[in-house]
């Protein structure tokens, strides 16, 4: 029998426990991702389509594995999730650590570095659905938004501390000592996890996939497309601020990642109280705004507003509209509607790059960023239609049962 520490007392306790899972996991992701495309183009002497390979290949492999993530949260139970996703975080590292000590051939530490990038993808997926599963099966589904949001902030925190500690590492004890603390931090989380008490496996007959995914379908359809704008200012806002000559880029980017933790720290309740579709709604305008001022920003502290704007509005749409997707599934399809319904962040992710790549080539970034604004204010009309569908059911049940 797996080692067992006391149950704390406290939901908000309980969830904060098992999102340590979901920070060393990210935490795993965060630390190679900035060194990377040097170590691809620099030392291996390959172009930046193959460099950017690297990098998407990952988001790729999170995407096609996400439904069987689910599936096992549900059959295997979360926390064996959580455990077989930390597992493959820390064979991602061993595989970093091959590509790099493979570096004089080429070819091999290529391999051995996209081997990797789709092993970690396999571990998100893994650890990111089973860490909101188990959470939910914990605390219960009335706090499925309080779950999902502080998973978030343990997902972002990680990455804006990956990043700069992955490159600090890189530049004084090499690229093989990331691949090295890769493995540390996962073997830890992994430790830490298997201590956890797990959720109760709930049996019954499961929901077959097809329908589970037309139900999370609007849902899902939102969510990539209030995506579309962190995926834009992630991999854009550097090149926009050089494209104008200004400086500070970076203060853009910890401007919309404190907003996104300030606002799920604050707000995370509202879902609770007004519905996940009223929020989903103001988040949505608030984006959108966000994205439409940085496309006509005219300077940095403009543009600097604009990130914050984007990054407040943007936090509160996952946990809004997942809410919505998830609680309404029997509790034993829960898994699969989670994995699915994230599946949908990562194809807007996956999608966004290229799509404001060629915008911002065939045009210029004014018009990239008012393309992205008007993706996000399409979801704010279909977030506005579901809203709308459902009070037309609610209205319809009230009448069924009066008379």
């Amino acid at each position: 029998m797996p080692p067992t520490l006391p149950k704390p007392t406290n939901p908000t306790a309980q969830v904060v426990a098992i999102v340590v899972a979901t920070f060393a996991c990210y935490l795993t992701i965060g630390m190679p991702f900035a060194t990377l495309p040097g170590f691809v183009h620099g030392r291996l002497g390959y172009g930046a389509v193959t460099a950017g390979l690297a990098i998407s290949v990952q988001y790729v492999a999170t995407l096609l594995t996400r439904p069987r993530a689910g599936r096992m949260a549900d059959t295997a139970g979360p926390k064996t999730a959580v455990l077989y996703g930390l597992a493959g975080c820390a064979a991602s590292g061993v595989l970093l650590v091959g590509a790099a000590l493979a570096g004089q051939v080429a070819w091999l530490s290529l391999v051995l570095l996209l081997a990797g990038r789709l092993t970690l993808g396999f571990g998100e997926s893994c650890v990111a659905t089973g860490a909101i599963a188990w959470g939910i099966g914990r605390v219960g589904p009335a706090r499925t938004a309080q779950v999902i949001s502080w998973n978030g902030i343990a997902t972002y925190g990680a990455i804006a501390i990956g990043a700069p500690l992955g490159v600090a590492v890189e530049r004084k004890v090499g690229f093989a000592a990331v691949g090295a603390i890769t493995v540390a931090i996962a073997a830890a989380g992994w430790l830490f996890a298997y201590t956890r008490r797990p959720a109760a496996v709930i049996h019954g007959q499961r929901v077959p996939f097809g329908r589970v995914l037309s139900h999370i379908l609007p849902y899902g359809i939102g969510l990539a497309l209030g995506s579309v704008g962190f995926g834009a200012i992630a991999a854009f806002i550097t090149l926009f601020y050089s494209s104008r000559h200004w400086p500070d880029a970076t203060a853009a980017l910890t401007a919309f990642g404190l907003c996104f933790v300030g606002s799920r720290l604050a707000f995370v309740r509202a879902i609770d109280r007004y519905g996940g579709l009223r929020v989903a709604l103001i988040s949505f305008s608030v984006e959108c705004a966000g994205l439409f001022l940085l496309a006509r920003a005219g300077s940095p502290h403009v543009a600097l507003l604009a990130t914050a704007l984007s990054g407040l509005g943007f936090a509160l749409i996952f946990p809004s509209l997942g809410v919505e997707a998830i609680t309404a599934m029997p509790a034993q399809s829960r898994g699969a509607a989670l994995g699915g319904y994230s599946a949908f962040l990562d194809l807007a992710l996956g999608a966004t790059g290229p799509v404001m790549g060629a915008l911002v080539t065939a045009y210029n970034y004014s018009v990239a960023f008012s393309a992205i604004s008007a993706a996000v204010a399409t979801g704010g009309l279909l977030t506005l239609y579901l809203g709308l569908q459902s009070r037309k059911g609610s209205m319809h049940q009230d009448l069924r049962k009066a008379a």
